[in-house]
C-alpha cells in the first residue's frame, strides 16, 4: 500500500460538488463493471442535496488540492450512517478510504450517536473486511425494491401543503413516532432538508387526525431520486395495517408525478418486507447492513420502516 501522507482531508467545498458526484458515478460504475461507468444511477444526485443539509457532513480527500474522494456522514438523531464513500479508481488500494473512515469515526464520536451503520456490497470481502476494522459487523441483508404504482390508492397529506404551524406539528408527530421505534431516532433534519430544497416531499398518512406513518420521498431534478423516480429515503408506520395505508399513500404520490418507486427494507423487518412484496414491490438487488455496535437497533421484526442507508 502506498503512503498517504500527501493526502489532506477537510470539509467538501461548494465548488467541488460536481466533481464529487462525478467520482461517485465513476467509482461505483467501475466497481460494478458498467460499460460507461459515468452512467451509474442516471440523473440521481447523492452528493449535492446531502451537502446542503444541516444534519450532514461531507468530508473530501485531496492530493495537491485535487479532489480524489469523499464520504457523506448523516445523522438521524441518535443514529448515524455514512455513504457513499468513494475514491477515484486510480487511487484505489492506497489507504484513502481508511483515512476517510478515520475522520468519519471522529465525527460520530463528536455527535455521540448510540449506533451507526452502513450499506455495502454483500459479495465484496474487501469492503466488509475494511469496515470490520472499524468495529462494524455484518447483519441482515437489505432488499432494494421497486414498484410502478397503478394510481388507484388513496392519497395522503403532503407536508408541503400544510401551513407553518401545522407543518411543525406534523414533523413533531413524525419524531414522536420514530422515537417509539428506537429511542432518539429523529428524521426531522431529513424532512426539513427535502422541504427546504424542493427535492421531494414528505407523505403523511392519518387516521382520525392520528399519524399512521410518514414517508420522506425524494423526487425531481437534482434530487436523490432524479426526474424519473420516487426514492423513499425513509418511511415509518406505527403498525402493520398503518404500513399498508402508508404504502398506498406513497403510490398516490408517485402516480401524481408519473414516476415509479424505489425503496429499501432491511430483511430483519420480516413483516414489513412481506407486506411490501404483497403490495407489488419486487427486489432489484441486495445490500448488506453493517452496524456498530453489533446490535439490532431498529432492524427488528416488529418495526415497519423503509430505508437502505445508501
Amino acid at each position: 500500500m502506498a503512503k498517504t501522507t500527501s493526502i489532506q482531508l477537510g470539509r467538501l467545498k461548494r465548488g467541488e460538488l460536481e466533481e464529487a458526484q462525478r467520482i461517485v458515478r465513476l467509482a461505483f460504475g467501475t466497481f460494478l463493471g458498467l460499460p460507461n461507468p459515468l452512467e451509474f444511477m442516471g440523473d440521481r444526485s447523492l452528493i449535492a442535496p446531502r451537502w446542503r443539509s444541516s444534519h450532514v457532513k461531507v468530508i473530501g480527500a485531496r492530493e495537491n488540492g485535487r479532489l480524489i474522494g469523499s464520504n457523506v456522514i448523516i445523522r438521524w438523531g441518535s443514529f448515524g450512517f455514512f455513504g457513499p464513500l468513494t475514491v477515484l479508481p486510480e487511487y484505489w488500494n492506497r489507504g484513502i478510504a481508511q483515512r476517510l473512515l478515520e475522520a468519519t469515526m471522529k465525527v460520530f464520536d463528536q455527535w455521540r450517536v448510540r449506533q451507526t451503520g452502513l450499506f455495502t456490497f454483500p459479495h465484496s470481502v474487501k469492503h466488509i473486511n475494511l469496515y470490520q476494522k472499524f468495529g462494524y459487523w455484518p447483519r441482515y441483508l437489505t432488499a432494494v425494491m421497486a414498484r410502478t404504482p397503478d394510481g388507484q390508492a388513496q392519497a395522503g397529506t403532503l407536508l408541503s401543503s400544510l401551513g407553518k404551524s401545522a407543518g411543525e406539528g406534523a414533523i413533531g408527530a413524525c419524531t414522536k413516532l420514530t422515537g417509539k421505534i428506537d429511542p432518539g431516532l429523529d428524521l426531522g433534519g431529513e424532512i426539513g432538508a427535502i422541504l427546504k430544497q424542493g427535492t421531494g416531499d414528505t407523505v403523511l398518512a392519518y387516521t382520525r387526525h392520528v399519524l399512521d406513518g410518514f414517508a420522506i420521498c425524494a423526487s425531481g431534478p437534482g434530487s436523490e431520486g432524479g426526474a424519473k423516480l420516487c426514492y423513499i429515503k425513509f418511511a415509518a408506520a406505527r403498525s402493520g395495517d398503518a404500513f399498508d395505508r402508508l404504502l398506498g399513500a406513497c403510490d398516490a404520490f408517485a402516480a401524481s408525478r408519473g414516476v415509479s418507486i424505489e425503496a429499501g427494507v432491511n430483511l430483519a423487518r420480516e413483516d414489513a418486507f412481506t407486506r411490501m412484496h404483497r403490495h407489488g414491490y419486487r427486489t432489484m438487488f441486495h445490500g448488506l447492513a453493517m452496524q456498530r455496535p453489533n446490535a439490532e437497533g431498529y432492524n427488528r421484526a416488529d418495526v415497519y420502516v423503509m430505508d437502505d442507508w445508501r
